[in-house]
């Protein structure tokens, strides 16, 4: 199913994410208030049914969760606390649903409104159902807010399967796109299956069988769902907004980002009605432009052979000094670190695929 990119300012999703991650670093003596910085949250607002955040506000909180906590896990604990009764309308949905293999296309449609960091997809064969994610706060494997959000993913799908099919539900192999992290033993303490690192894509697998069993359907409150998802999901679709364009111009034409007065005319607006609309939206130019340059940043470090000097050139810095300080702001690591990383996990990748083909080879 096409999806298209997200917006990371719309706020449209409930906070049961940012809600589980406030939970568990209380549980560890980290106030709520710290855990909630920079996201403009405050722990009441987690509370109140009419509450609604972003996908910014949510890596802010993940970002201080691995800041702040000195439990490496910390991700897999949070998505520990993702039972289906925490989902509401969507919850619903799934324990209405005829079959487990419908309550599955629900949260593949709708992972985006119940604010999923991952879109999901599902794809069955020979007797085996296969889940992937797909990252949409950070797709590079090398920054830790994608392992974050992939072992959040992964603990989430466990919970609500062991909800719906039992404590002997169990995965049959997990594959990470990120390298072997150090806290490695506690994924074979929670999953206990074969997990694979340094994948091509993230996915769990396990026995179709289990989506084939009949439920204690109410096909009358699963249609109910259903069409409150939809006219939920055509909101969200259609959402973007003045800084979504602004940030596609942007992506467009590296090294030549114009001010805010000139991309006011480039909309034929007035600066200051550019400015007023952003902030309805909640985001200021100068955050765009932030927002822009550490995608790049991360794509020509993972991608390109170009030097420090010359991204920072090709981002708009007249200094690579100001570059390596902005990048160390965004992501908590230097350039040449993030770049290493992605080169161990590149090489890594490259020789498990070339011992597969030697493997498939060897038997076919």
């Amino acid at each position: 199913m096409y999806r298209p990119s997200p917006s990371l300012l719309d706020r449209i999703h409930p906070p049961r994410v940012i809600a589980a991650i406030v939970a568990v670093l209380e549980e560890d003596g980290i106030v709520a208030s710290d855990a909630l910085a920079g996201s403009g949250l405050e722990r009441e607002h987690l509370r109140l049914p009419g509450t609604y955040v972003s996908y910014r506000q949510m890596e802010a909180v993940i970002r201080n969760a691995l800041r702040l906590s000195t439990d490496p896990a910390v991700a897999l604990r949070c998505g520990r606390q993702m039972h289906v009764t925490a989902f509401g309308m969507y919850g619903y949905a799934i324990l209405s649903s005829q079959t487990y293999a419908q309550g599955i296309d629900i949260v593949v449609r709708y992972s985006r409104l119940v604010g999923a960091a991952v879109d999901i997809g599902f794809s069955r064969e020979a007797g085996i159902a296969t889940c992937t994610y797909d990252l949409l706060l950070s797709r590079h494997s090398a920054d830790d807010v994608h392992r974050f959000a992939v072992e959040f993913a992964c603990a989430t799908q466990l919970t609500l399967s062991r909800d719906l099919y039992g404590d002997t539900f169990g995965f049959l192999r997990l594959n990470f796109m990120h390298a072997r992290p150090a806290h490695a033993d506690e994924y074979e303490r929670v999953f206990g299956c074969p997990i694979a690192f340094g994948q091509r894509s993230n996915a769990v697998q396990f026995d179709a069988a289990w989506i084939d069993r009949p439920t204690l359907a109410d096909p009358n409150a699963h249609a109910f769902a259903h069409a409150f998802g939809e006219q939920l999901l055509d909101r969200a679709e259609r959402s973007g907004g003045l800084a979504g364009d602004i940030r596609r111009m942007l992506v467009t034409r590296p090294g030549r980002f114009p001010g805010i007065e000139a991309m006011a005319r480039e909309l034929s607006l007035h600066p200051r009605t550019l400015r007023r609309r952003l902030d309805a939206e909640q985001i200021t130019y100068r955050h765009l432009l932030a927002e822009v340059r550490m995608r790049l940043a991360t794509e020509y470090l993972g991608k390109t052979r170009m030097t420090n000097e010359e991204i920072a050139s090709r981002l708009g810095y007249s200094d690579v000094a100001n570059f390596r300080h902005a990048f160390n702001r965004w992501t908590g690591r230097s350039p040449s670190d993030f770049r290493e990383t992605m080169r161990a996990e590149q090489a890594e990748q490259a020789e498990q695929a070339e011992q597969a083909e030697q493997m498939e080879s060897t038997t076919g």
